[in-house]
């Protein structure tokens, strides 16, 4: 026999969708904003991401006079290479931020609800 559920924090819950719910919402404008916008966003910084990556490895390996040229100090390209690898990174969590997570909570929020 299964246990009860613990009560929701707050005093609220949210309902669980069917499926119906979740077709209906695969199929709603908001949703296919969101897979079009993530998608023209995600796809191309991937494919940027990894030529990126493949250059400062291939640069490491067959390109080592550049990478240990100083820049200023002891601060290296290859350095400022590697640490803008994290630039990117950073990139796509300020898109998601912006973009991705609103869009994602207002359709898990129509899809869930709140119930009293």
């Amino acid at each position: 026999m299964s246990q009860p559920a613990d009560p929701p924090v707050g005093g609220s819950s949210r309902r669980s969708p069917e499926p119906a719910d979740f077709e209906a919402m695969h199929s709603s404008p908001e949703f296919q904003e969101l897979r079009s916008k993530f998608r023209a966003f995600v796809f191309p910084m991937t494919i940027a991401f990894l030529v990126w990556y493949f250059l400062y490895v291939l640069l490491a390996v067959y390109a080592t006079d550049f990478m240990a040229t100083k820049v200023f100090g002891n601060i290296t390209w290859g350095l400022i290479i590697g640490l803008a690898q994290f630039v990117t990174t950073f990139l796509y969590i300020r898109f998601a931020n912006r973009v991705v997570d609103p869009r994602a909570e207002a359709i898990r929020h129509e899809l869930e609800g709140e119930v009293a």
